[in-house]
């Protein structure tokens, strides 16, 4: 059975791929109510749904929208750039989009259509290791840098060639997982019945014939070969000399940690509770930046994701120190309102978002937005 077939089995994710329909939506809430109409029920329980209670998937919003900002009055922003530099490229803004897994549950055209529409509105892409589209399918499709998501499973070999082949595709740099043990507890997935569809597979994790079945419900039992309770520092150490390009050790929260990440010879490191999905009280990602931003002390870039809705968070970030965010669920939203134009429609609004929020804290670019403006002067 071919992928168009068996998406064609599911709700229609793509109902809304005109650039017109695209323009009605105008904020990523939007996008998100309409995704839950255009996804199958287990699609939509697999992407939104977080671990145990689902504390930290909802403080991880929240969170960012405790924050103030004490604007500058009085600055000319008559004249405003979102544009910053990302792994020695230029980007639209300082927003990527988060590896997140299966895009053709979202829309026939899986992550060729998000790297399309990530191309289109002039950011980076970070492919996860658990994408539904070889990763030299996804290269021919980008017009825009890509990253490599990498989980180091029980087999090194396997990742090790993930890597080779995420290189020679022409991959910028490498995201590594440190916070997937085991996978979290996520009920959702077990109560809808989360499986992997016929004619689905993570087809990058299968070559010469790696990997396991991935039978059963749940991610433990479809995807628990993917990951391994025996990583540690040593394999972070290990996949760093892998490759020239750099690699930022993904699901950071704890200060010694990113220390210990930057010595292991992490060149970035992406404060990450993996989407509220692993263990639920985690701290929100918001509450957990300003202590690793110190921790590296200017040494390597500093990312983060989780929760992140409005440009005005992205404001908020990069002020708290982060070179950048990364965004996840909403563009697979995108994906399913529109594919392709939805991604870009979803990062026009947050870049539309953050212009205005610039605008409105007197800051005419993204050299300007600094600590300053969460405290009283």
């Amino acid at each position: 059975m071919s992928t168009a077939e068996t998406a064609s089995q599911m709700k229609s994710p793509c109902a809304h791929s005109g650039t017109d329909d695209l323009r009605g939506f105008v904020s990523l809430d939007d996008m998100e109510s309409m995704a839950r109409t255009r996804l199958s029920e287990m699609a939509h329980a697999y992407f939104v749904g977080g671990a145990g209670d689902e504390r930290t998937l909802g403080q991880n919003r929240s969170a960012w929208s405790e924050i103030d900002i004490w604007h500058r009055a009085l600055v000319d922003v008559s004249k405003r750039s979102t544009a910053c530099n990302l792994f020695g490229r230029p980007s639209s803004m300082p927003i990527l989009a988060a590896p997140t897994a299966l895009h053709k549950l979202a829309h026939a055209d899986g992550e060729c259509a998000t790297a399309r529409g990530c191309a289109a509105a002039g950011v980076p892409m970070v492919i996860s290791s658990l994408a539904s589209t070889a990763i030299e399918e996804i290269a021919a499709a980008a017009q825009c840098p890509l990253l490599m998501q990498v989980y180091l499973g029980q087999d090194r070999v396997l990742g090790r060639d993930l890597m080779a082949r995420a290189e020679a595709a022409g991959v910028v740099g490498f995201q590594l997982t440190v916070d997937t043990p085991v996978w979290g507890l996520r009920r959702r997935e077990i109560t809808s019945g989360f499986h992997m569809p016929p004619g689905m597979d993570v087809v990058n994790l299968r070559g010469a014939g790696g990997g396991k079945s991935s039978t059963g419900v749940g991610i433990a039992e479809v995807l628990g070969w993917t990951i391994s309770p025996s990583v540690t520092w040593k394999d972070l150490e290990w996949a760093c000399g892998l490759t020239k390009l750099p690699v930022y050790a993904k699901g950071i929260c704890r200060a010694d940690d990113a220390r210990r990440a930057v010595d292991a010879g992490a060149r970035g490191v992406v404060v990450s509770n993996h989407g509220g999905r692993q263990l639920d009280g985690t701290p929100a990602t918001a509450r957990a930046l300003p202590g690793v931003v110190r921790a590296v002390d200017g040494r390597v870039p500093v990312l983060v994701d989780g929760g992140i809705r409005r440009g005005v968070d992205v404001l908020r970030a990069v002020a708290l120190g982060a070179t950048a965010v990364q965004v996840g669920r909403p563009v697979l939203w995108g994906l399913a309102c529109g594919g392709s134009a939805g991604v870009a429609r979803c990062f026009e609004i947050l870049r539309e978002e953050l212009d205005r929020a610039m605008a409105l804290a007197g800051c005419p670019d993204v050299a300007s937005i600094q600590e300053d403006l969460l405290k009283q002067g």
